[in-house]
């Protein structure tokens, strides 16, 4: 509520910029400017000062139309995570996947090209590298990444791919825009993400979209394992499972419908437009079409995931 005129200790700048970022926790994670205006109640030039401002700032981001929060606003007391009651919600299902599976657990979002570590629910397990709340890394060579890339609209996928050729980590590391493209359409039809070795030699990750109640992906939610503790078909066997219910029970108390494959009706579409047969993942030819094939890194016959 507005102060009234006399409270000269009111900064009526600082309630508005609040006001704007808040919007984003109950109207949805991208609004246009438009619409911004419209559930703030504030007036279209007012916002596009704030929105304007906290860009510069580096608390929001934004394309030709929508605008949307980064996580910098972690850095004004969690004010991004809070507002989508995001950490409390997947804590307990974090540590289930942990003492399940054994396994450390941890949920990353986008911040530019890097999946950035939000919160990590730790095993006794010791892998070389040491990965902390906050830890940036690349998103083309790691599976949260890639689940979380595969959650952009076409537009920004294609700005992103544009990048590359991407640095080789390791001997496995896919770094071109097809095999990127290839890998990316194969997470969104099936649901989920996995790496082998490709950010760290000995490493293999899976991960799995976390979705809000408009069906954005805002998450990814993964755990890394030893390449020498569990082989491929291992881990699709007795991790996957666990951490594919995890996701969908987080998405489900964020008020996400609950979609079989995790963006069934967005990669329907998607593959229909690429090679007319829905359901089916996809790699891009020489010519640069899109054929049907099956995931190279899923195993022949898929175990059942429980549900």
């Amino acid at each position: 509520m507005p102060k009234p005129p006399e409270d000269k200790d009111h900064v009526q700048s600082l309630e508005r910029g609040l006001s704007v970022i808040l919007a984003f926790a109950d109207h949805g994670p991208r609004m246009t400017l438009s619409r911004t205006a419209q559930v703030t109640g504030l007036s279209r030039p007012t916002v596009r000062r704030v929105l304007l401002t906290l860009e510069r700032l580096g608390y929001v981001r934004s394309d030709d139309r929508d605008f949307a929060l980064t996580p910098q606003v972690l850095a004004l007391g969690h004010a991004y995570l809070s507002s989508l009651n995001l950490t409390q919600v997947a804590q307990p299902h974090m540590e289930r996947v942990t003492e399940t599976t054994g396994h450390t657990c941890s949920l990353s979002v986008l911040d530019g090209d890097d999946a950035v570590f939000v919160t990590r629910v730790p095993s006794r397990q010791v892998l070389r590298h040491t990965l902390t709340t906050g830890t940036r890394l690349p998103a083309y060579a790691t599976s949260m990444g890639r689940v979380l890339l595969a959650g952009l609209p076409d537009h920004e996928l294609s700005t992103y791919l544009a990048k590359a050729p991407f640095p080789r980590l390791t001997a496995h590391t896919r770094v071109t825009a097809d095999e990127l493209a290839s890998e990316l359409t194969n997470t969104r039809v099936r649901g989920w993400a996995f790496v082998d070795q490709e950010f760290e030699e000995g490493v293999r990750s899976l991960s799995t979209p976390v979705r809000d109640s408009h069906g954005a992906t805002i998450a990814s939610l993964s755990t890394s394992i030893a390449a020498s503790e569990l082989d491929v078909d291992e881990i699709h066997r007795h991790v996957r499972p666990v951490l594919v219910d995890a996701a969908a029970a987080i998405s489900t108390e964020l008020g996400a419908d609950r979609v079989s494959g995790g963006w069934a009706r967005h990669a329907a579409g998607l593959v229909r437009r690429k090679t007319g047969t829905p359901g089916a993942a996809a790699s891009r030819s020489s010519s640069g079409e899109f054929l049907s094939m099956p995931s190279k890194n899923a195993p022949t016959s898929q175990p059942h995931l429980r549900r």
